[in-house]
């Protein structure tokens, strides 16, 4: 079960592949996540220097908190394997490729990130999205209240 998703990611986006990270998080930011206290839909990641980092992702400070409360939009590490890195850094190097969280989740009671390398979409494309959503919405209409013979 998602404790977070990003609606911006599949309709800005063409996802390419996906991959799962782990997470390194504070103990009040995971507090706030088991309250689902955050959101995905300005973040993005980056590998710099063999490391892949979360950017944007805001979790909100942890009501309970103290003084040593987290940062909200801190950039956070991710957790991959090697061979996972270099497959991000090279997709992400290509012109039009970002690397885009989907969503968070628990596994295993540890917090991860399902990441994806995706191409953005042009403004014409998510009008033809649009428009097929509609026509599916239309035909679902139409055979549902329709009686069977």
């Amino acid at each position: 079960m998602d404790i977070l998703t990003n609606p911006k990611a599949r309709r800005d986006y063409f996802i390419l592949e996906t991959f799962e990270a782990g997470l390194v998080l504070h103990g009040t930011e995971v507090k706030a996540l088991r309250a689902r206290r955050g959101q995905l839909s300005d973040a993005f990641a980056r590998i710099e220097n063999g490391e892949a980092y979360l950017y944007n992702a805001h979790i909100d400070e942890y009501s309970h908190g103290n003084l040593f409360n987290h940062q909200p939009k801190a950039p956070r590490k991710l957790l991959l394997h090697k061979s996972e890195l270099r497959k991000l850094a090279e997709l992400s190097t290509v012109k039009g490729n970002a690397l885009v969280p989907l969503a968070l989740y628990w596994k295993n009671r540890k917090v991860k990130v399902r990441l994806a390398a995706a191409k953005g979409k042009a403004h014409y494309d998510k009008r033809e999205d649009l428009k097929r959503r509609e026509a599916e919405r239309d035909i679902k209409r139409a055979t549902v209240g329709r009686p069977r013979r």
